[in-house]
């Protein structure tokens, strides 16, 4: 089954847990990286705070990636 994951600041973030998106809190550009590592294979939509998409950069491309989505800011 394919789920739903979102990478950004806790203060962004911990809502989409009540509609049971896959949450990983980060606050730092290390941190994104650590939760980027950590997610899980079944993810296929991951939605990111405009810094986590800054922090990830290139990652987020190529073959088997999730989509993503950024935030407004």
């Amino acid at each position: 089954m394919s789920a739903v994951a979102v990478i950004g600041a806790r203060e962004r973030v911990r809502c989409f847990a009540f509609a049971g998106v896959h949450v990983l809190a980060a606050e730092d550009a290390d941190a994104v990286r650590a939760a980027w590592q950590a997610l899980p294979a079944e993810v296929e939509l991951l939605m990111l705070t405009p810094a986590a998409r800054e922090a990830l950069g290139s990652e987020l491309v190529g073959p088997g990636r999730p989509l993503h989505v950024v935030m407004a800011p």
